[in-house]
């Protein structure tokens, strides 16, 4: 299984991008995908997970409301899409899946916000 996420890039505040993370090698139709995401100096954290069909998704608090998670299993993809970003959004996002106990991520796509 691989993971590949794309759409990241420069951003001026109250912007919006779409991130995509692409899954291979396997259907991820079922299982629960999330995203991470890392700034300069910080710990990882969590942004937003969703988890098989007709489930409803999770947001941090610092994104509910800007983000939407959504996933498209025709084509085994996963979608962030982000709106009124601010500077404190600036990070590289990871999507990540777990199956059992193995734990897979993706190489991250940057996100830049900034003036």
């Amino acid at each position: 299984l691989q993971l590949v996420e794309s759409g990241g890039g420069l951003v001026q505040p109250g912007g919006s991008l779409m991130l995509s993370c692409v899954a291979s090698g396997m259907s991820v139709d079922y299982y629960a995908i999330a995203w991470f995401r890392q700034a300069p100096g910080k710990e990882r954290e969590a942004v937003s997970c969703v988890s098989g069909p007709d489930t409803t998704p999770n947001y941090a608090g610092s994104v509910k409301g800007r983000f939407t998670i959504s996933r498209d299993n025709a084509k085994n993809t996963v979608y962030l899409q982000m709106n009124s970003l601010k500077p404190e959004d600036t990070a590289v996002y990871y999507c990540q899946l777990s199956i059992q106990s193995d734990s897979y991520w993706g190489r991250g796509t940057q996100v830049t916000v900034s003036s």
